[in-house]
């Protein structure tokens, strides 16, 4: 006979939106439960392999779980995070893991289960109440599906979306207007099961064998416009690692993706065909490149004999595979509200995306998002509307929010989703999908669970305004609303203008700054001031807008060398902004040799004599 437990807030699925619930609902005092397919917690950053990534990289977006885990990583990875050209964040997948266990196991309130995948919801009318598992059932006040793929809305009969929408239904710019042959073959984008290589140095790396029906033509010409060299640093880590999540003739596979959702058969046949694609990839470059890249060696824990009914394809195991593929989009709620195209583009002549406003006028976001939009179809190269801005001295996203009723059903109680499972379109889960944004998500559905467990209400009758604030006054790690590029935590005024301009929406600026200095600037730690900055001088050159680059005198073994200067701080980048031309500079960073960037932390003024 089954256990039999109840608790206030379940939470099924260890992602990273799963992983962010759970800490967030016992932190604020829900008696909660986890239950997760894998050992590791953290999905995408962690049992995926996806340790770079991407959006809210700016200081100012480095807040809530979001920031806490940046933090944490710039103290648990001495090498820091300046390793890889795709992300200014890239660490060792068992760093991220340890983090999160160690926060969930601080929690006394906290029951982690590992192992279990849902088998069935408990649904009474309109109302959910629990869901049942192989080995127990779990009733709870409130269910938070945080599956890698929506299934407690297939099994709890949730109405959900899966695929496109077409151009008619809400006018996103970007939406086909009929379907067509990307549409026929990619109802959702690829996913991607990652895998590790690793530099041994010299030709003695093992022989990475050929998966079955091996075909090397579909991975010719992989790096092809970018060189060996920097094409294995897209994904560099530490510890001569690289991660291989690479999309041009790469490992995104997406072969029969409705099998992903048909049956339990269909989606362990996908599976197996997806690792051996990936396996396949690897086994290629180790032939183009030679055996001084093999697979990496007792990076993810050995899980060859997977206890999820959705995870029994057999590894080809060195530690070197992810537990699961970086799946970039699932089953997707209808919610009471739905992040459409236009929910993320920005405004008119500015840089930042409108406010969320519900029918009561009241701001409606709960978390920050900036990602451009990212859609991934093998083959096809699909346009979308530019979302993208120069800040900085380098490309970045413009800002867009979430709001909190995409977490909710339409017609359902008892209910929240916190993964790529919210309430979005087809066309704008390129954007919401990544990382932080779903990490972010997932607090917000957390701290909202708690918040119907103390009151005795509903997610729907919560008041979002008392959400924000929540969020806002977190005691542990605070997570901004509105996104606004000169205010961070850090900011003795950030509270107060966050508070201004959900309460006034309509003064929220096109530009994303705040248009006063009620307080004295930034100050206190940031994320970057945790690792140690080196000093460097030289000749500053503003090549374009937002475009800078400097000729290095000191230190004298850098010297002649170009490197181009970026920020992720609002006080440099005005800075770098209307410094002079061809002037001597002296900045403190780090170096960045994957992308060949200096990240500036501080610029020294110069003084003449």
């Amino acid at each position: 006979m089954n256990s039999q437990f109840h608790t206030d807030v379940l939470v099924v699925g260890g992602g990273t939106g799963g992983t962010a619930a759970a800490i967030q609902a016992a932190r604020s005092g829900a008696k909660t439960m986890l239950v997760s397919e894998f050992p590791w917690l953290g999905g995408m950053l962690t049992s995926a392999g996806v340790s770079v990534p991407d959006g809210n990289e700016l200081e100012a977006w480095q807040t809530g779980l979001w920031g806490a885990f940046l933090r944490e990583l710039q103290q648990c990875q001495p090498e820091g995070l300046d390793h890889s050209w795709v992300s200014f964040f890239s660490f060792d997948p068992r760093i991220g893991a340890q983090i999160f266990a160690r926060w969930v196991q601080e929690l006394p309130n906290l029951n982690w289960l590992v192992g279990q995948v849902p088998q069935a919801v408990l649904r009474q009318g309109d109302r959910i109440f629990g869901v049942e598992f192989a080995e127990f059932t779990v009733t709870a006040e409130i269910t938070i599906d945080a599956t890698e793929l929506g299934d407690l809305l297939a099994l709890a009969e949730i109405p959900y979306r899966w695929g496109w929408e077409w151009r008619s239904q809400w006018g996103e710019p970007s939406a086909p207007i009929a379907p067509n042959e990307l549409t026929t073959k990619y109802p959702v984008q690829a996913p991607t099961w990652v895998g590790l290589m690793q530099d041994f140095g010299d030709a003695i790396a093992p022989v990475i064998l050929p998966p079955p029906s091996y075909n090397p033509e579909i991975f010719a010409g992989a790096w092809e416009s970018y060189g060996a060299e920097q094409f294995l640093d897209y994904g560099r880590l530490p510890g001569n690692l690289f991660m291989l999540n690479w999309p041009i003739c790469g490992n995104d596979y997406g072969e029969g993706l409705d099998r992903l959702v048909t049956s339990t058969t269909a989606r362990s046949e996908f599976l197996q065909e997806s690792l051996w694609h990936t396996q396949g990839f690897l086994h290629y470059i180790q032939t183009q490149l030679g055996r001084r890249y093999g697979l990496a060696e007792g990076v993810f824990p050995s899980y060859a004999n997977r206890v999820g009914a959705y995870s029994r394809a057999p590894l080809h195991h060195s530690g070197a595979y992810a537990l699961h593929p970086y799946y970039r989009e699932s089953r997707r709620v209808v919610g009471m509200a739905t992040v459409r195209e236009q929910d993320i583009l920005p405004l008119a002549e500015g840089r930042v995306a409108a406010l969320p406003v519900a029918s009561t006028d009241k701001v409606n976001a709960i978390a920050i998002g900036n990602y451009a939009n990212d859609h991934h179809y093998p083959g096809f190269d699909f346009p979308l509307r530019s979302k993208s801005i120069r800040w900085g001295g380098r490309w970045t996203g413009t800002p867009f929010t979430i709001p909190y009723h995409c977490l909710i059903p339409a017609a359902i109680d008892g209910f929240l989703a916190c993964e790529q499972n919210i309430s979005v379109s087809h066309i704008a889960n390129g954007a919401t999908r990544l990382q932080p944004v779903v990490m972010n998500l997932g607090q917000a559905a957390g701290m909202a669970a708690a918040m119907c467990i103390s009151r005795g209400c509903q997610p729907r009758e919560l008041p979002v305004r008392d959400v924000q604030e929540a969020l806002l006054q977190e005691p542990h790690c605070p997570a901004a609303i509105v996104p606004l590029f000169n205010s961070s935590p850090a900011s003795p005024d950030w509270l107060e203008w966050q508070r201004y301009y959900l309460d006034r929406p309509e003064e929220y600026p096109a530009s994303g700054n705040h248009w006063g200095k009620k307080g004295q600037g930034d100050k206190g730690a940031t994320t970057n001031d945790l690792l140690p900055i080196t000093h460097y001088s030289g000749t500053f050159h503003r090549r374009d807008v937002q475009d800078y680059t400097l000729t290095i005198s000191t230190p004298e073994e850098l010297q002649g060398h170009d490197w181009t200067l970026v920020t992720l701080r609002s006080p440099i980048d005005e800075k770098l902004e209307t410094y002079p031309d061809n002037q001597p500079i002296a900045v403190y960073g780090r170096l960045n040799h994957a992308g060949r960037w200096l990240l500036v932390e501080e610029i020294e003024p110069i003084v003449n004599h």
